[in-house]
């Protein structure tokens, strides 16, 4: 599936995933994809409660759980301690993470199409041993941060 191209688009797509889920569309799951679209970057609960402060935060865990089952969200995690959230790939750019597991900070990086070449390339081998149907794929790289060096 390509991105939606406008919010509109979106949020047409989130519902209707929600709904294969037997799940609604609610105004509080409403305004965490608002959120997670402008931020344009992976958020955490904290970030979530800071700028949604009328969801509770029990509410925010549960919608981002059924945004995960739905295929709309994507939890990012160097370790428990340090979750965030940001829309799944195919409703944004195919990008990869450097997670800082000292203090859970999360840069994305777009490697160039040479890299993504190499590694599609590695992965169909690899899954090709085994038999596999890859299907897409993510690297996250976990270490310090330059702060937590």
């Amino acid at each position: 599936m390509t991105a939606p191209d406008a919010a509109g688009d979106l949020h047409d797509v989130v519902e209707d995933r929600l709904r294969r889920a037997e799940q609604r569309y609610t105004t509080g799951r409403r305004a965490i994809i608002e959120l997670l679209v402008d931020a344009g970057h992976p958020v955490s609960i904290g970030d979530i409660a800071n700028r949604l402060p009328d969801l509770p935060r029990s509410s925010a865990y549960r919608h981002l759980v059924d945004l995960q089952v739905a295929g709309v969200v994507r939890r990012v995690a160097a370790n428990d301690e340090f979750a965030r959230y940001e829309l799944s790939e195919e409703f944004s750019e195919h990008h990869h993470h450097l997670l800082c597991t000292d203090c859970g900070k999360v840069i994305d990086v777009t490697p160039s199409s040479a890299f993504e070449r190499n590694v599609a390339t590695t992965v169909d081998r690899l899954a090709a041993a085994e038999g596999f149907e890859p299907h897409s794929h993510r690297l996250d790289i976990l270490g310090l941060c330059t702060d937590c060096r």
